[in-house]
């Protein structure tokens, strides 16, 4: 869909409210990725863990966060409302974040990215229906892209915090952890005052039951196929803590580390927000395989390129992938589900693609543990071509994914 030659630029266009949605979601991520850059390396060095059990802790925390979505996004259709959920989850977030420092054990550390994660399921859901509700319809892909890019501006501002914070403590992990907490609290502090239930929320009443079978099937067969779709992906592309490993193993130091999410997420920012506009005018299957053909040259690079250049390659191609495909995603679901039962249907999403995320890390973490980096990223490579496969025959058919109009 063109551009009217005199209308004002997409960014103008944008709703204030998504806006406030996309800082919240920016501040809380640079309290969290100053966290995530170093936990992996600071659980294999300082705990001594194995990588299954990085593996292990990073899927079952995104699959945590994952089913936690499909019961907060119900609620939020059954209450009609999507603030208050989302408030409460960045709010459990918020005051999990000192337990990081302060954990004397792996248990401890496990204990908290549950918690943790619990947050970000509850907020999820409701938060991209809350997008989605506020977003014109014209300019949906732009609204989800352009929250996308400020949240991957905090993803990238958090880790190169914990780089010169590791400097000037000399590579205090405690320190780091201790800072975070500020960003997270200001997350909070902006979603309770800054945005606002949208009308349709604040005065209606909900969906019934969100979660029965007659509300399934009203999601329609358009909205199952994206999930399908959005599984399978997922089994292509495991934990970004496996980045940051292959980076300790081909020779960068403990204080560059967190530089590897800083590479990643500049290039995630910088597309993420193009990649909504595009979608808005061509066909959002097309973008959806771009990215695997990204991620599957990222793959190959993390396998095959044992050294700087290499990881710097992956890394890039990596985060164009992501750059592509997650806020399409989030558009793909808007179009394909009634506005009723959107905050149940990015609940049922995310525990699929959660769940399948568990498998993927859990895989990879065994992969390398048995056979090495290659292994790991070689059957990212597998799963990513069998991806590109199956997207590339249902589009063909004629049943693309963003076949439903908005």
């Amino acid at each position: 869909m063109a551009a009217e030659p005199n209308s004002p630029s997409p960014p103008a266009r944008i709703p204030t409210g998504i806006w406030a949605l996309g800082f919240v979601s920016m501040l809380m991520d640079i309290s969290s990725e100053m966290i995530h850059a170093l936990l992996p390396v600071y659980l294999v060095t300082v705990l001594g863990t194995s990588m299954v059990t990085v593996g292990f802790i990073e899927g079952i925390a995104e699959a945590t966060a994952s089913i936690t979505k499909i019961f907060s996004g119900a609620l939020s259709d059954w209450l009609g409302k999507r603030k208050l959920l989302a408030a409460i989850g960045y709010g459990i977030a918020a005051f999990t974040k000192p337990v990081f420092p302060l954990a004397p054990t792996v248990d401890w550390l496990i204990a908290a990215r549950f918690i943790d994660r619990v947050g970000k399921g509850i907020r999820g859901a409701p938060r991209d229906a809350l997008v989605a509700d506020i977003a014109p319809a014209e300019l949906r892909g732009a609204s989800f892209g352009l929250r996308q890019s400020l949240d991957t501006v905090g993803a990238f501002v958090g880790p190169l915090l914990a780089i010169a914070l590791m400097w000037v403590s000399a590579d205090n992990f405690h320190a780091v952890f201790w800072l975070a907490v500020v960003p997270a609290f200001l997350s909070l502090a902006v979603i309770v005052v800054a945005v606002e239930e949208p009308r349709r929320h604040a005065d209606d009443g909900g969906t019934k039951n969100p979660l029965s079978l007659a509300a399934a099937k009203q999601l329609g067969e358009s909205y199952w196929r994206v999930v399908g779709i959005g599984v399978v992906f997922t089994l292509a592309r495991f934990s970004e803590a496996f980045l940051i490993l292959r980076a300790q193993n081909v020779g960068l130091g403990a204080m560059w580390i967190p530089a590897v999410l800083v590479l990643m997420n500049i290039v995630y920012a910088l597309s993420a927000y193009p990649a909504g506009v595009l979608s808005d005018r061509i066909n959002r299957t097309g973008l959806l395989a771009l990215g695997l053909v990204c991620l599957a040259a990222a793959d190959l690079a993390l396998a095959t390129l044992a050294n700087l250049g290499g990881l710097a390659l992956g890394v890039i191609l990596w985060g164009l992938h992501m750059g592509l495909t997650q806020g399409l995603f989030a558009t793909l679901i808007a179009d394909a589900s009634p506005a009723s039962l959107r905050g149940t249907a990015y609940g049922y999403f995310n525990l699929s693609t959660g769940v399948a995320m568990l498998g993927s890390s859990v895989i990879a973490g065994a992969l390398w543990d048995a056979f090495g980096p290659a292994a790991t990223f070689l059957s990212g490579l597998a799963f990513t071509l069998l991806s590109l496969a199956g997207l590339l025959a249902i589009d063909t058919s004629g049943k693309g994914a963003n076949d439903r109009d908005p």
